[in-house]
C-alpha cells in the first residue's frame, strides 16, 4: 500500500492515450500480478515499473523507500535513455537487449514486463492505426511467443488474440462470434461427452475433473493459414481437459478414451514421456466421437495443469504443490540458451533475427543412435545436430541418416526422428552450410573454420566489390572515394578485414566473405550496396532497406558491391553398384566435391549378391562436365559399375 501511495504521488497529473491518469495503468499491471499469485516484491516493482523512466525520481531515491531487490527489478524493465540512444530503433533493440539479460538473472523481470504488455494491449485502441499495428506485431513476433517459452499458455493466447484483433480486425470480428456460437450450439453436446466419461473413469475407481474449451481465436486463425482451409471446413475447434492426480492416471485414462471412441490416426502425442521446452507436460488425442465428431482431449495431472497454465510464476502460485512438481527457472531451455546467446555477444543488426528465429522458435527433439535427446530449434538441419553434438562431429560430417535412410545435410529433421551423422576424416565445412545452418552456434563453428583454413570458396550468388577506379593510376594503387562520414573507405575496409580473417573469393579478391542481410533479404537483380562489418565480412543489403539508416558508421563503412553473372547450377542423379564397404558414401562425397559438385541425396541397399547398389542425386554448375565426376567415382576401388540417370 505504501508503493501504491508512493506511485501515485509520483506519477502525479500525468495522462495516458486516453486521457486517464497514467497512475491507472501500473495499478492494473500490479492487479494482475497479484491475481497471478506473486510475491510482494514483484507486486511493488510492478507498481512503480514507470518511475525511473517518467518521473526522474532516481534509484537511489527508490532503494531508500523500497529497497536493492525492488530497484533492480524496476531497473530491468525501464527503457534504455533515449539520451544515450543514437536512433528509436537502436534504443528499443537495447533495452529489449537489457531487459533478456536481467531476465536471466530474475526471471521475475520477464513476469512484469508481460503483464506491462498485457494491459498496453489491452488499451492500444487509443493509438493511432499505424502504431496500434506496429505494437501488435512486435507483441506477436516477441511477447507473446516469450511467454510461451516462459510456459504461461493463457497469457500467451491472450497476448494472440489481443494482437490479432488489431492487426486483422475484420477477421477477429468473425472468428470471435463464430467461436463464440459455435460452443454455444454444442454445450449440450459436450455435456454428453463429459457424463461418458465421467461414468467411466467412476467405474475404473478414478476421480477427476473435466472442463470443455473451445480453441482460441488466433490458434483458429493460424490453422486456417496453415491448412488453407475457410473456418468451416475446421472441424477440431472444440475440445475437452481431463484433470487426475497421478501420471499412472493419464495413461489409464487415454485408455478409456480410446476405448469409449476410435483415435484418429497420427494425431496422438505424449508431451508427459517427452515434455516441452518450457516443461509443458499432458496427453493429447484426438478421436473420432458422437455423431462422428473430431474431438480433441487433452489429460494431464493438476499439477501439470498449474504448470501449463502458469508456467514459471507457477515457482510463486502454488505453494502447496511438491517443489519436484514446480517448474523451476534452471530447466528453462529458454534461460539456458540466452546465457549463451550473451555470451556470443550477437551483433546489433543481427539481434532481432536471433531472438525470433532461434531464441523463441519453437523447439523439436530428436534422438542419437544411442536413444540420447538433443533438443534443437525447430527447423534445425543434420549440420544443427552435428556442431550440437561436438564442433569436430560438425567439421567432419559428410552426409547424415534420418530413422536410417540418408537424408540431405539442408533437410529441416522432424520431432522424434533417429538422426546419425556420417563422419570422415576428410570431411569439411563449406560456405553453403552457412545457409544451412539454422543455428547461431552452428554458424559461428562453420565461420571458425573457414577463417582458420583461409578456404578459397565460391558461392552461388557471387557478388565482386567494385572499386573506384582513377584514370592515370595502375589498378593496385586505387584510391576509393571519401564517404561522407570522412573517413578513408580503403583503410577501414582493411582494417575490419584483417581483424576478421573472414574469407571469400570475389573476382580476383580473397580473404573476404560476404552474406546476404536478413532484414531485407536481396535476391539477384536487385540494386544492392554493401557494408562491411566488424569481424563478419560484408553484409549485402538491398540500396533502399530501411535499417541502413539505423545502422553505425554505414557512411564509412558501405563499399559499392554488384551482382556477378555466375554457371547456372544443375542437378543430376546416377546409379552406382560396388563392393561391400562402409565408407563408399564418403568416398563418391569426396569425388563429388573435388570438382565442385555437393552430393544432396543418396539411398544405399544391400542386392542380392552381397554388394551394395544405390542412387544418388548432386548438385553441380554446367560448366563442369559430368563425365569427369563420373570418372572420378569410378576410380572409387570399391565401385563396381556407375551409370547416369539423368
Amino acid at each position: 500500500m505504501k508503493a501504491v501511495a508512493w506511485s501515485e504521488l509520483k506519477h502525479g497529473d500525468q495522462k495516458r492515450a486516453s486521457g486517464e491518469p497514467f497512475f491507472i495503468h501500473p495499478l492494473k499491471v500490479a492487479e494482475f500480478l497479484v491475481e497471478l499469485g506473486m510475491d510482494d516484491e514483484t507486486v511493488i516493482a510492478a507498481l512503480l515499473h514507470d518511475i525511473l523512466e517518467d518521473t526522474g525520481t532516481s534509484e537511489t531515491e527508490m532503494k531508500k523507500e523500497f529497497g536493492r531487490q525492488v530497484v533492480a527489478l524496476v531497473d530491468g524493465v525501464t527503457k534504455i535513455s533515449i539520451v544515450k540512444a543514437k536512433s528509436k530503433s537502436i534504443q528499443e533493440t537495447e533495452t529489449m537487449r537489457k531487459m533478456l539479460i536481467a531476465m536471466t538473472k530474475d526471471i521475475r523481470v520477464i513476469i512484469i514486463k508481460l503483464a506491462d504488455k498485457l494491459h498496453n494491449m489491452q488499451t492500444l485502441q487509443h493509438l493511432p492505426e499505424a502504431k496500434r499495428k506496429s505494437i501488435a506485431q512486435e507483441c506477436l513476433e516477441i511477447y507473446a511467443p516469450l511467454a510461451g517459452r516462459l510456459g504461461i499458455s493463457g497469457l500467451k493466447t491472450d497476448l494472440e488474440d489481443l494482437a490479432l484483433k488489431h492487426l486483422k480486425p475484420e477477421v477477429y470480428k468473425q472468428l470471435s462470434g463464430t467461436l463464440h456460437l459455435v460452443q454455444h450450439e454444442n454445450t449440450n453436446y459436450l455435456k454428453k461427452v463429459e457424463r461418458t466419461i465421467l461414468k467411466t473413469t467412476h467405474e475404473e475407481g478414478i476421480q477427476i475433473e473435466v472442463t470443455t474449451r473451445a480453441k482460441h481465436i488466433y490458434s483458429v486463425y493460424r490453422k486456417m493459414k496453415k491448412r488453407k482451409k475457410a473456418l468451416e471446413d475446421i472441424n477440431d475447434l472444440l475440445g475437452i481437459r481431463i484433470l487426475c492426480n497421478t501420471q499412472n492416471e493419464c495413461y489409464t485414462i487415454l485408455g478409456i478414451v480410446h476405448r469409449l471412441w476410435p483415435p484418429i490416426e497420427n494425431r496422438f502425442k505424449d508431451y508427459i514421456a517427452m515434455a516441452k521446452s518450457n516443461q509443458y507436460q499432458s496427453l493429447h488425442t484426438t478421436v473420432m466421437c458422437n455423431e462422428g465428431r473430431r474431438l480433441e482431449v487433452q489429460i494431464r495431472t493438476y499439477a501439470m495443469h498449474y504448470t501449463a497454465e502458469y508456467g514459471v510464476a507457477a515457482h510463486w502460485i502454488y505453494k502447496d504443490i511438491n517443489n519436484t512438481d514446480k517448474l523451476k527457472t534452471e530447466d528453462l531451455a529458454i534461460i539456458n540458451k540466452l546465457k549463451r546467446w550473451n555470451e556470443q555477444h550477437v551483433p546489433q543488426m543481427d539481434f532481432w533475427e536471433e531472438i525470433k528465429g532461434e531464441i523463441l522458435r519453437d523447439s523439436i527433439y530428436v534422438f542419437t543412435p544411442k536413444g540420447h535427446i538433443m533438443e534443437l530449434a525447430k527447423d534445425s538441419t543434420p549440420i544443427d545436430f552435428a556442431y550440437h553434438i561436438h564442433t569436430e562431429v560438425g567439421n567432419r560430417c559428410i552426409g547424415a541418416k534420418a530413422d536410417g535412410s540418408i537424408i540431405p545435410l539442408n533437410m529441416p529433421l522432424r520431432n522424434t526422428q533417429v538422426v546419425e551423422v556420417l563422419t570422415s576424416n576428410r570431411g569439411k565445412p563449406n560456405l553453403n552450410w552457412l545457409r544451412f545452418a539454422k543455428t547461431s552456434k552452428a554458424r559461428d563453428k562453420i565461420r571458425q573454420w573457414l577463417n582458420k583454413h583461409n578456404e578459397d570458396l565460391i558461392i552461388e550468388k557471387n557478388i565482386i566489390a567494385k572499386k573506384a577506379q582513377v584514370p592515370g593510376l595502375p589498378a593496385k594503387e586505387v584510391k576509393p572515394k571519401q564517404k561522407s562520414g570522412g573517413s578513408d573507405t580503403a583503410e577501414v575496409i582493411k582494417k575490419v578485414l584483417d581483424s576478421a580473417r573472414v574469407v571469400f573469393k570475389i573476382g580476383d579478391e580473397k580473404n573476404m566473405m560476404i552474406s546476404l542481410a536478413n532484414c531485407c533479404h536481396p535476391t539477384t537483380g536487385d540494386d544492392i550496396i554493401g557494408y562491411v562489418s566488424r569481424g563478419r565480412g560484408i553484409i549485402v543489403h538491398k540500396r533502399n532497406c530501411t535499417n541502413l539508416k539505423n545502422i553505425n558508421e554505414f557512411s564509412e563503412r558501405s563499399i559499392e558491391v554488384e551482382w556477378e553473372a555466375v554457371s547456372p547450377v544443375t542437378s543430376r542423379r546416377f546409379e552406382v553398384t560396388s563392393k561391400l564397404t562402409n565408407d563408399l558414401f564418403s568416398e563418391i562425397e569426396g569425388s563429388v566435391r573435388k570438382y565442385g559438385g555437393h552430393l544432396i541425396e543418396g539411398k544405399l541397399e544391400e542386392n542380392d549378391k552381397g554388394n551394395l547398389k544405390g542412387s544418388f542425386t548432386m548438385e553441380m554448375h554446367r560448366s563442369v562436365e559430368y563425365k569427369q565426376i563420373l570418372k572420378s567415382i569410378r576410380t572409387i576401388p570399391s565401385v563396381l559399375n556407375i551409370r547416369p540417370l539423368s
